[in-house]
């Protein structure tokens, strides 16, 4: 149960979401796609962590108020979203029903600004990227049992939600690139904005 009025919009968009649980390669993957010319965004979770570390909060600091935190990330995410062209392919680090998932993992009730922002959500493909072994590192907490009920739940919100999901087999990197681009439809080099 979401809380998700139905229908969706009818127009859709040319994003597609790059996902998975934590050290699932995703943000490797996205780089990557960048480097080939794709339009592509930032995970926002790592980015408000970096933004709280700046002014002297600890991660453990940050991941200690998860309400807050959690709160912080959906405001991130909705307003990146509302910024992009729906008619411009872009790989998303990360989408807005990752925050739904985030939110059944840690127990909290998802707010009023997510669910309607979900109302509204539409993504062209997700691709879920198979997880990696855990590396763990300054903004990385979860510990390897954590790390696969988040992939899982990922993905069971996204098919919740109707998006069409794709699994990314764990693959060297560059070749995941490739087999997300044959899927993704993504367009010409115009499309992409690539002289």
């Amino acid at each position: 149960m979401t809380g998700i009025q139905e229908p969706r919009p009818a127009q859709p968009t040319r994003w597609h979401v790059v996902t998975g649980g934590p050290s699932s390669g995703k943000t490797t993957t996205v780089n990557l796609l960048r480097g080939r010319g794709y339009t592509t965004t930032i995970e926002h979770a790592r980015h408000y962590i970096d933004l709280q570390r700046i002014t002297g909060r600890s991660t453990a600091e940050v991941r200690a108020r998860q309400s807050e935190f959690q709160r912080a990330v959906v405001d991130m995410q909705i307003e990146q979203e509302r910024s992009l062209d729906p008619q411009q392919t872009v790989f998303l680090d990360r989408a807005l029903p990752d925050s739904l998932a985030y939110y059944r993992f840690l127990g909290l009730a998802p707010g009023t600004a997510l669910l309607g922002a979900l109302a509204g959500a539409r993504y062209a493909t997700v691709f879920l990227l198979d997880l990696l072994p855990l590396a763990s590192d300054y903004a990385r907490t979860e510990d390897p049992a954590a790390q696969r009920r988040i992939h899982d739940l990922l993905g069971l919100v996204y098919q919740e939600l109707g998006f069409p999901v794709v699994t990314v087999p764990a693959l060297a990197p560059d070749a995941r690139v490739d087999f997300i681009l044959e899927r993704a439809s993504a367009g010409t080099p115009a499309e992409r904005g690539v002289s």
